[in-house]
């Protein structure tokens, strides 16, 4: 079953205070021993979440996700909620103790909150394809015991496929027609998957023991389960896939941990949209002569303005690779950026470079084009995955065209920084060195996808791309890109938006191509609040950047700065104005 998320309480953090006294030191220690025990349960409940912290020893088996085994689940977030209130002063820990602590009981209410209101073990079937095959890939591609042992644990794990299936039958019934479109086709990928691709990854002959089996078992199971989710959940999936605006603002404020209601994200969207919109057409109107020469720049008006950034935007997509070059393309686009990184002291690069650029595999398809999974906490010498995902071989060639045209070679450089360097690779290398398990733990998305979004314009801003302007248009929509994932996050769940309305807001002020824009639509329906973690947390690492360099003036250093920012974890972003003086 998916752990409690990291979330936070709206207040602000502790003040750090120097040196912690030595008497605080045994009530720290007792809220590391209380976490570490915590730990090992939910690991032994719960192998996959095991695997995903990087602790191996419960890698041959699944877990138990039956209803009552979920309940269960809950029963044991509520008492560990309670033993931290009675077993724990906070009066007595030290500062940093004080956030970690704070960090976990949030953790525990934010799961409470969701088993109540928003569970998807009862509503989205793309849950259970985690298990049936993530879970799985996962041992390959994340572990860093040998490769026989990774053989075996997986040739047992994979025998428990059945129960996950049997309890996704037993706790799915009326979900999102969306969700269960998205679960079959992830299904094929599944199959094909056990039936070849599994032995290319586990470096094992096609066909051989013991793999052969059990992936011949769980190809049958998931083949029922295909007819299941085809002719028995489908017809009945008529559920709503909006929060609505009270569990909305819930869920926001639990997952952003920022102090900012929906409504006040919501107004500061769609202010900081109108301005991003303005610069672009600053930088559009500057290489209109260039791509369109002797041709009048349009009128200074809103329509003539979105026709020149429109206009520029299309005549530069040309320049991208053929889609079978996709994943080399972004190949190449990392060493140049991280020489520069190096050459302009950013920061310091993570070494050895654990970062691993690999074709997204299909059955993980269908949410984002890239993705970074960072090697787990507990075992971080694993590798660490950035996963494109070049365009369908089955797409009509005009629908793949568009999907190009959107990730040219500058936006895919743009894309590579926020997904590794010294995007998200970068940041949760450095979030691995932190000795809280706490933070490992529980993560702040919020802070993960704001250093991300962050560090786009920095790297242009250093001179990243020596002033391309091809390239800070490129930027900027990606940019505005995260400011309308809030505005579309709170209208599709909030405002009752049809498809039509969202996607114009992405097309015509967002300058997406359709394909890109159905796509961001489709993950808007799939996954509530989390397209709004990237801009309230850029907005805080901005605002952080502007009150830092201010005050130590001409004594401020840039790299310095970004390796202090990143040396308390992945905390929410509350804590940070009191940590980075």
């Amino acid at each position: 079953m998916t752990e409690p998320q990291q979330t936070g309480q709206q207040h602000s953090g502790p003040q750090q205070t120097g040196q912690q006294p030595a008497e605080q030191q045994p009530a720290d220690q007792r809220l590391a021993e209380l976490f570490q025990q915590y730990v090992q349960e939910q690991c032994q409940r719960h192998p996959y979440w095991a695997t995903q912290l990087g602790n191996h020893e419960h890698d041959d088996r699944l877990d138990d996700l039956s209803p009552a085994a979920r309940q269960k689940d809950v029963e044991q977030w509520r008492i560990w909620r309670q033993r931290l209130e009675r077993d724990i002063d906070p009066r007595r820990l030290s500062p940093s103790a004080q956030i970690d602590l704070a960090i976990w009981k949030h953790a525990l209410d934010y799961a409470l909150w969701q088993a109540e209101h928003d569970d998807r073990f009862r509503y989205d079937p793309r849950v259970y394809g985690e298990y049936l095959t993530d879970s799985v890939f996962a041992l390959f591609t994340q572990s860093t015991l040998p490769r026989e042992r990774n053989v075996q644990n997986a040739a047992r794990r994979i025998t428990y496929l059945p129960r996950i299936i049997a309890a996704a039958q037993a706790s799915l019934h009326n979900p999102p027609r969306v969700l269960t479109e998205v679960a079959i086709q992830r299904t094929k990928g599944a199959i094909a998957f056990y039936e070849k691709d599994i032995y290319t990854l586990a470096g094992e002959r096609p066909g051989s023991e013991p793999l052969a089996t059990p992936c011949r078992a769980a190809v049958t199971a998931l083949q029922d389960y295909l007819r299941w989710l085809e002719q028995e959940l489908l017809p009945r999936s008529q559920g709503d896939w909006r929060l609505g605006p009270e569990k909305f603002a819930q869920k926001l404020a639990l997952e952003l941990d920022a102090g900012l209601t929906a409504a006040e994200v919501l107004r500061l969207a769609e202010a900081e949209a109108d301005r991003v919109e303005l610069e672009m057409w600053y930088v559009a109107r500057q290489l209109w002569s260039r791509l369109f020469p002797g041709k009048p720049l349009p009128p200074d008006d809103a329509e003539g303005r979105r026709f020149t950034i429109r206009s520029v935007l299309d005549e530069l997509a040309k320049d991208h690779p053929k889609a079978e070059d996709l994943v080399e393309e972004v190949r190449r686009t990392v060493e140049n950026i991280r020489r520069f990184i190096r050459d302009n002291r950013i920061l310091t690069l993570p070494e050895p470079d654990t970062c691993q650029i690999v074709e997204m595999p299909p059955f993980q398809r269908g949410y984002s084009v890239a993705y970074l999974n960072p090697a787990p906490p507990l075992d971080p010498k694993a590798a660490s995955l950035y996963a494109v995902a070049p365009p369908p071989a089955d797409w009509p060639a005009p629908r793949i065209e568009a999907f190009l045209r959107e990730y040219n070679r500058h936006m895919l450089q743009i894309l590579t920084i926020h997904e590794a360097y010294p995007g998200h690779y970068v940041q949760l290398a450095y979030a691995n060195r932190h000795p809280s398990l706490i933070r490992k733990v529980f993560a702040s998305g919020v802070f993960a996808e704001g250093w991300a979004v962050y560090t786009e314009q920095m790297m242009l801003d250093q001179g990243y791309g020596q002033g391309d302007l091809a390239l800070r248009l490129h930027q900027l929509k990606f940019y505005l890109r995260a400011v309308l994932n809030a505005l579309l996050d709170y209208h599709m769940h909030c405002s009752n938006w049809d498809d039509e309305t969202a996607r114009r807001l992405l097309m015509e002020r967002g300058f997406q191509t359709e394909g890109e824009a159905v796509g961001k639509i489709l993950r808007a329906k799939q996954n509530s609040v989390q397209l709004s973690t990237y801009f309230v947390g850029r907005m805080a690492f901005y605002r952080l950047r502007q009150q830092v360099q201010r005050r130590r003036g001409d004594a401020f250093d840039l790299g310095r700065f970004h390796e202090e920012v990143l040396s308390h974890g992945t905390l929410p972003v509350k804590y940070l104005p009191n940590l980075v003086r």
